[in-house]
């Protein structure tokens, strides 16, 4: 495959999902009645865990958490900076938003095991395993950085 072809497809990939990510922080933060309660209470798998991120003393850890998870994820993802270690933390991110959603085999109301965050976690993957910080991304200038020190 052509590389420039490869480098372009990651490059929009990672812009795309990076956008994706960069919004909906920006959209919690800035909306002073967002808040991740309703979800975590809705949970269906590990109701008990996610009753517990829904108390009142730990509400506000995991609300500032996942607005601000999401708002640097989607940075670190448009400017292509430790994409490597950011994509795990937002795979990590995606699994938590999935197991809410999943009544065995069923997600949600409209899916059968796979959703769009078992697609984001595994396009998330991909752009860490095929390095895609590297494709006009701030991680090639750290790379090359690091080769010279």
């Amino acid at each position: 495959m052509n590389r420039l072809y490869l480098r372009t497809i990651l490059f929009l990939s990672r812009i795309s999902i990076g956008w994706l990510f960069l919004y909906a922080g920006l959209d919690k933060i800035f909306n002073p009645s967002w808040t991740s309660k309703g979800y975590l209470l809705g949970a269906k798998t590990l109701p008990g865990v996610y009753a517990f991120f829904a108390s009142p003393g730990i509400l506000p850890f995991v609300d500032f958490l996942n607005e601000w998870g999401l708002t640097l994820l989607g940075i670190s993802l448009i400017l292509g900076v430790l994409v490597r270690f950011s994509s795990w933390f937002a795979v990590l991110l995606m699994f938590l938003y999935y197991l809410p959603v999943l009544q065995f085999p069923y997600v949600g109301e409209h899916s059968f095991l796979v959703d769009e965050h078992i697609i984001y976690i595994f396009f998330l993957l991909m752009l860490g395993a095929l390095n895609a910080g590297r494709s006009w991304g701030l991680d090639s200038l750290l790379r090359k950085k690091g080769k010279k020190g």
